[in-house]
């Protein structure tokens, strides 16, 4: 099989996550461009990992070089401009999370996506592994029985240091606070397992950081399925972990980690009396953590088989739409519906719910 020619957008800390999660599949991928304004910084990530092409734009590398897809690293609030671009160059865009700052945005990469050879791919890379692969299809196969309550945390820290880099703590580069850049990790998941959702009740203060946005946001959810679901979304605290807990008619499913889960951070617990019948859990074969590395992996295999990967479309904007409604919620003090989120929403189009040009 054709190996697939990959470019980085943003050198950057987590453009080597990518950069690993890329060299990880020879016989697949070849990593042979990046682009970066910084140039001392390009040089040194292009010696790292022996990329070849060194531009100094997006636009000079799609120019001069034949790509099957484009890895975007760079702020979130650049992610919609570049994502377009590289749509409208016929390529598949990899996008590190979040994969735009506001629905707005998403909706005119999708567009962009209707009539590009290419397809736009989030990176939220703990829908995958072995364990959380196995999970989603036991819901799938309903061998839990109906989704009743779940329990949604990123519980992390970060100091004041962190926000001294310019675009952090700001609703114009950022997008938003922990819930936006941080807790949208598990929300993407709680989302991917429980499927769409019906309202929003929400508070997100700022209680410690010389930031713009939220430190801390606190939510209660409510899903189509009847289940209904409390959020917690923090980088203000010491202890981290990253908490999913799902109670089913019959068990509790959950996973307690901080940034990669394995089998074993996983638990299944189930109802008194209904042990017999058990759903296949732990899951067999071999234990793949959920990394960039593992998302990678069906990402390649979609392209090449000529499919859609599977963190695009309306999965995608789910999440999205979750953090949405989780600021609208906050801001205007009152219970926000999926189908609020409309156009001509102030949230629709910023975070904050500023008016917009």
């Amino acid at each position: 099989m054709e190996r697939l020619r990959a470019a980085i957008v943003g050198t950057g800390g987590i453009a080597r996550a990518h950069a690993r999660a890329l060299k990880a599949y020879p016989d697949q991928v070849d990593l042979v461009a990046a682009t970066d304004v910084d140039a001392t910084r390009l040089e040194k990530f292009a010696e790292e990992w022996s990329v070849p092409g060194k531009y100094p734009s997006l636009a000079d590398m799609l120019a001069q070089e034949q790509l099957d897809m484009v890895h975007l690293c760079t702020p979130p609030g650049a992610h919609a401009p570049d994502a377009i671009q590289v749509l409208d160059a016929g390529t598949s865009v990899v996008c590190e999370k979040p994969p735009c700052i506001s629905l707005a945005e998403f909706d005119r990469i999708a567009e962009a996506e209707k009539s590009s050879a290419g397809h736009f791919v989030g990176i939220f890379q703990h829908r995958f592994g072995t364990a959380a692969e196995a999970a989603y299809k036991l819901v799938q196969e309903d061998r839990l029985g109906r989704p009743l309550v779940a329990v949604c945390n990123t519980l992390w820290y970060r100091g004041d240091a962190y926000y001294e880099v310019e675009w952090r703590g700001r609703w114009d580069t950022e997008g938003g606070g922990p819930t936006m850049g941080h807790g949208i990790h598990q929300l993407d998941l709680l989302g991917h397992m429980l499927g769409e959702w019906s309202e929003i009740s929400a508070h997100a203060p700022r209680l410690a950081r010389k930031v713009d946005t939220e430190d801390v946001s606190v939510g209660y959810m409510t899903f189509a399925n009847g289940a209904v679901a409390t959020l917690v979304n923090s980088i203000l605290s010491p202890r981290e972990e990253s908490y999913l807990r799902f109670d089913f008619v019959r068990g509790t499913l959950e996973v307690s980690h901080l940034y990669s889960h394995a089998v074993d951070s996983w638990t299944y617990t189930p109802v008194k009396g209904m042990e017999e019948d058990p759903p296949p859990w732990p899951p067999a074969g071999e234990d793949v953590r959920s990394s960039h590395q593992a998302q990678l992996g069906e990402i390649l295999t979609s392209l090449q088989a000529g499919k859609r990967p599977a963190t695009t479309g309306a999965g995608l904007r789910r999440t999205v739409e979750i953090v949405t409604g989780i600021y609208a919620s906050s801001f205007t003090g009152r219970r926000v519906s999926r189908s609020d989120l409309t156009p001509d929403n102030p949230f629709y189009h910023q975070l904050d719910g500023r008016s917009h040009p």
